[in-house]
This record gives structure tokens, sequence and C-alpha cells, in this order.
């Protein structure tokens, strides 16, 4: 028996209506960022790897700044990785827990990362996306400002800032912040300017709608896409410059540690054969780093219109 006309067309309008529930912009998003599998792995990764940091001071069995005199000058056969010593990691130089150091250190640089990026990716798209909406006149003061500031050797104003004001995370967020937003401001505002003459933005000017407005409401949430890829990619750029600035010894203060200063006092023991102090922190600090590459190309495939 073949089914009444009736019956097939509700089940014609059904399908037809999941079809359109699933072409979402969001969802088509994360179908296309789920398939990718390099992607999903590094944000398996990442996932872990902000656990370790968060809840991986629960399993140390020292504090970070506890000294195990016990082990300082025999570093070479009883600081060595161990779960009997309850040292993990093995210990430092300085006979401390590798372990709840790296825990330390890690949170530390995803926050810097994060923070960072955050704070230029906020600041960044607002300052574009004013300019190249307004353009003319304010384009060209507000995007000579970013030139200006660009010029200036922002590794000299840094140092400068930590020597008069004193080493400190806050510190580190301003500096980085000050510059950070800079290159954001000039992708949005290039964004922004193909952007702005687009109809539902003619639209919305046609109809009085007030020009912040129009940025936050049509502007902004246009910008989405390339905004979170840049704050993927920007995550990993702040981690590797924080490291770079504990290289010189102006990162983050003792007693607390971050993955940079870790590495590099754990390149000071190579010679000696302390391989550990050096290999944890390293291993930390290339999983994140490659993980957020691979978790921004993988947004960026999502996300980009042209692909889909």
């Amino acid at each position: 028996m073949f089914p009444n006309r009736a019956a097939v067309e509700g089940v014609a309008d059904q399908m037809q209506l999941a079809e359109v529930k699933g072409r979402s912009l969001w969802a088509d998003a994360r179908t296309r960022f789920f398939r990718n599998r390099a992607a999903v792995v590094s944000l398996l990764m990442l996932a872990c790897v902000a656990a370790f940091a968060l809840f991986g001071g629960a399993f140390a069995q020292y504090e970070p700044d506890f000294v195990d005199f016990s082990l300082i000058g025999s570093n070479a056969y009883l600081g060595v990785p161990s779960i009997e010593t309850g040292h993990y990691f093995g210990t430092d130089s300085n006979g401390r827990d590798l372990f709840a150091r790296t825990v330390q250190g890690t949170g530390i640089s995803l926050m810097v990362g994060v923070v960072g990026a955050l704070v230029a990716v906020i600041v960044g798209t607002l300052y574009g996306a004013t300019a190249g909406y307004y353009g003319g006149r304010v384009d060209g003061i507000m995007m000579r400002i970013v030139d200006v500031l660009m010029s200036i050797p922002f590794m000299f104003v840094l140092i400068l800032m930590l020597v008069i004001f004193g080493r400190s995370i806050f510190m580190l967020f301003l500096g980085i912040g000050l510059i950070s937003w800079l290159d954001m401001a000039r992708i949005a505002r290039g964004q922004t300017l193909t952007i702005k003459n687009k109809e539902f933005v003619e639209v919305a000017v046609a109809t009085g709608v007030r020009p912040s407005k129009i940025i936050l409401r049509h502007i902004v949430p246009n910008l989405l896409g390339i905004v979170i890829v840049y704050a993927t990619l920007l995550v990993p750029n702040m981690i590797i410059f924080e490291s770079f600035i504990s290289f010189l010894g102006l990162g983050v203060q003792e007693p607390a540690t971050s993955l940079g200063a870790l590495i590099n006092e754990g390149s000071r023991t190579m010679q000696f054969g302390f391989m550990w102090q050096i290999s944890f922190p390293l291993f930390f600090f290339v999983v994140t780093i490659f993980a957020f590459f691979f978790v921004g190309d993988g947004l960026r495939d999502a996300l980009d219109p042209k692909d889909r």
C-alpha cells in the first residue's frame, strides 16, 4: 500500500524544518570545526593542560616554594623524578619540587596568554571598528596614533616600567596590554571598511540607529570570526613573549614562576645531565603552543565564509 499524500507532505515539511535549523551560522561552524581531527585533538589537549594547571596542585606532595634541603648537592641521584619520594618531576637546582612548580608555571603562563589576548581583542576590536566606521579625519587621527605607538621600542618601555614600578604580574599584564591591541586594531579597521558598506549597515543608518549601536550590534558581531581566530593565535604569542621576558630576568618574580622561567632555569643545568629540569616544563610549553595553533587553524577553517 502507498502512504497517503498528507503523510508524505508532513514528513517532507519536517525534513525541511530540520534542514533549516541545522544551517544556522554557529551550528555550521561547530560542525565544520569538529570535523577537523587535529583541531579537536588539540582542543582536548588544551583542556588537559588547563586541568593540570587548575587541579594539579591537589596531587603535589610539596609546596612550590618548599626547599627540600636533604636533596641539595645530590640532585643527580636523589632529585630525579620518582613517585616514591613524591617528586614526580624531580627537583630543580634549589631542591624545590618541580611538579608543583610546573603546575604553578603552567597556570601563570596560561593566565598571561589568555588575559593578554583578551585585552588585545577587546581594545583592538573596538578601536579598529570605531576608526573604520567613522572614516575620514577620525580614522586618520586614530590610526596615526596606532602608528606612533607601534614605532616606540616596546621592549625599552616595558623594561623602564618594570624597573620604575617594580616587577609584578600586574605590570606584566599592563605592559603587554599596551602594545598587543595595535595589530588587532589594524585588522578590525580593515574588515570594518568592507562591512560598513553592506546593505544591513546602510539600512541601520537610514533608520536613524546611533553609530555606537551600529558598531556594537552590526559591525563587531561580523568581526567575531576573525577576532576569535586572531585571539587563538595571539595566546601562544603572548606565552612566547612572556617566556622571553622571563629569560631576560624581567618576568614573573620569585618565588612565583612561569614555564619560560622554568625552561630558563632548566637550560642552565643541561650540561650537568639534569635533563628532567627542562624536559617537563618544555613539554607543557610545546604542547600548549602547538595546541593553540591547531585550534586556531581549525577555527579559521570553520569560520571562514569563503569555505562554506
